[in-house]
């Protein structure tokens, strides 16, 4: 018998195996076959250690094919818990859209998205949208853009607009919320209230991130126990320094890369002021 992986799965197969006899044995209809990441014919002999994949055009992975497929670029025990997480984001444009973007990619399980907004013109040189989702409000085109990315991650839409009053509430099972506002006292508000009435919510915000300045001056900053801020905290959008999809991407993968980090235990609850974590 040949030890192989056939779509992320060890199995076991006679010697003398081909592709194709893969494909009739574990997916029948398959009309793409991949041997060790190049496309494969179905004659070709398959050896031991081997890596096939095998698709059916257009068809969407089962719920347990698609927990395959992730738990595999995932390190043993990473998957579980962020299938288990809740995350809340404050804010779809530019930051948030990419936020949620990299983290149903990662496998989280339930997301958050909070926007009372819709998509706009302008919206499109940053943020996670298409042309013909213009004029759609942006928890509904995200949703869509999400949902064919990961069927199966659970979208809770809240098409409201964000306050004190609300915001505990709106995000009440999340054990991290990401502020992805554009405005100071947006962004001022959503801290405070977390803060203060969140115990045991973290909140990870953004500062300074207009322009092509270098990628490497935006720094994650641990500026309270439980507050974390990425960006240069100093670039502001003005009149010939807009935001532009790199540098805003750069700070965007920043926050999902430490929602990811929290939820897995790797920053602990504690004082200090740290750059680059």
């Amino acid at each position: 018998m040949l030890r192989i992986r056939v779509n992320e799965r060890t199995v076991e197969v006679p010697e003398g195996s081909r592709v194709g006899d893969l494909r009739d044995r574990f997916k029948p209809g398959a009309d793409v076959l991949v041997r060790n990441g190049f496309p494969a014919r179905a004659e070709e002999p398959v050896r031991p250690g081997d890596e096939i994949v095998l698709i059916r055009r257009g068809e969407v992975p089962s719920a347990e094919e698609m927990e395959a497929l992730l738990v595999a670029r995932h390190t043993p025990g990473v998957h579980d818990r962020v299938k288990r997480a809740c995350v809340g984001i404050a804010g779809l444009g530019g930051l948030g859209s990419q936020v949620a973007v990299a983290l149903a990619r990662t496998g989280f399980g339930r997301l958050v998205l909070a926007d009372f907004d819709v998509v706009e013109p302008s919206n499109l040189n940053r943020q996670q949208y298409f042309v013909d989702q213009i004029g759609l409000p942006k928890v509904e085109a995200l949703a869509h853009n999400l949902r064919r990315i990961n069927p199966y991650v659970d979208l809770e839409l809240r098409p409201v607009r964000l306050t004190p009053a609300n915001v505990p509430e709106v995000f009440q099972d999340c054990l991290v919320v990401v502020e992805a506002f554009d405005r100071a006292d947006q962004k001022a508000m959503l801290v405070e209230t977390v803060l203060a009435r969140m115990p045991n919510t973290w909140i990870v915000a953004a500062s300074g991130l207009a322009g092509y300045g270098p990628s490497d001056a935006i720094r994650t900053h641990r500026v309270a126990p439980r507050l974390f801020v990425v960006g240069d905290l100093e670039s502001e959008a003005r009149p010939g320094v807009g935001l532009m999809a790199p540098r805003v991407g750069v700070a965007a993968h920043a926050q999902a890369n430490l929602v990811l980090r929290l939820v897995l235990g790797e920053e602990k609850a504690s004082g200090g002021n740290h750059a680059s974590l």
